[in-house]
């Protein structure tokens, strides 16, 4: 199945093709999927991690401050401590992508990661946090590529539950765990409830709606990260008339709906094309993100 992932690490896809990866770790470039952590790495057994994803692609690197800030602030939420500047992440980024081929689409990937843990080794000791930057590149997914969601049986935690205020790689396995489910059913991707039942995201983006001219999406309530492609998508589509409107929406509300799309760092906007036997066609709402975000990336302000 192909990866079309919002927000996380397309694993396997130029993730370790060598020269299409470059790695920013203690003070140097490296080439490749350089050795980063050994067996006694807090973040290897304990799971004491965190990262965010930018995109340059076109020349352009839209909102790439925006995910050098949350990512201090994911490492905050898991008790590590920042050791970079945002501002710092997004010069050494652009310094990495001058390393690609300028037609190259990059995913741009900032990391901290406990080197050792506190009391009985659980907790992370944030004095041991370090940083890891990697680019490698992966292609945008065309825009006419669709996708076909299904409706997963794992839930999205709380707060109580899991750190759901960051970008942590703990929380990833749960959503492989949904995407592997739906895939088994025959779909690409999984609409995931949050723990009372209302749709949270799928599981590796954001998710929208659209039904009569109004555009819906779940309300950010803390179980799932309301990320930057989503909060700039709904900004832009207000801006350009229509109405957004963020709340409590169910399977229901979704299978009653004209068209659905998700948005997320590595894609941008994709249409759902299937959700659980109905076909869908690409709807006006997403066409007119993509089109509102890709004038946004490219209005000159984001240039490298």
């Amino acid at each position: 199945m192909h990866h079309h992932s919002g927000s996380a690490h397309p694993s396997g896809v130029g993730a370790s093709a060598g020269p299409a990866t470059w790695t920013f770790f203690d003070g140097d470039w490296h080439e490749g999927n350089v050795p980063i952590a050994g067996p006694m790495t807090h973040a290897l057994w304990c799971g004491s991690s965190v990262f965010d994803g930018g995109r340059v692609f076109d020349g352009v690197a839209p909102d790439l401050l925006a995910h050098c800030e949350r990512v201090n602030r994911s490492a905050e939420a898991l008790n590590l401590a920042p050791t970079m500047q945002p501002d710092e992440i997004a010069a050494l980024s652009l310094e990495g992508a001058k390393k690609f081929a300028p037609d190259q689409a990059l995913y741009v990937r900032p990391m901290y990661f406990a080197e050792s843990g506190g009391f009985m080794s659980v907790p992370p000791d944030p004095a041991s946090t370090r940083f890891v930057l990697t680019l490698f590149h992966v292609d945008m997914p065309p825009p006419d590529r669709g996708m076909r969601v299904g409706v997963s049986s794992f839930r999205r935690p709380t707060l109580e539950t899991m750190p759901t205020n960051a970008k942590a790689g703990c929380l990833y396995p749960n959503n492989g765990r949904a995407v592997l489910e739906v895939q088994k059913r025959g779909f690409d991707n999984a609409l995931v409830l949050d723990m009372l039942g209302n749709v949270a995201e799928l599981a590796t983006a954001n998710v929208f709606m659209a039904r009569g001219g109004t555009v819906f999406t779940p309300a950010a309530n803390g179980t799932f990260l309301a990320g930057i492609t989503r909060a700039r998508i709904m900004e832009l589509l207000r801006a350009s008339g229509a109405e957004v409107i963020e709340m409590a929406l169910t399977v229901d509300d979704f299978h009653a709906a004209d068209e659905i799309f998700m948005t997320g760092n590595y894609a941008k906007v994709v249409p759902i094309t299937h959700f659980e036997g109905r076909d869908l066609q690409p709807g006006p709402f997403a066409s007119k993100a993509r089109e509102a975000y890709m004038a946004f990336a490219h209005d000159g302000s984001h240039r490298l």
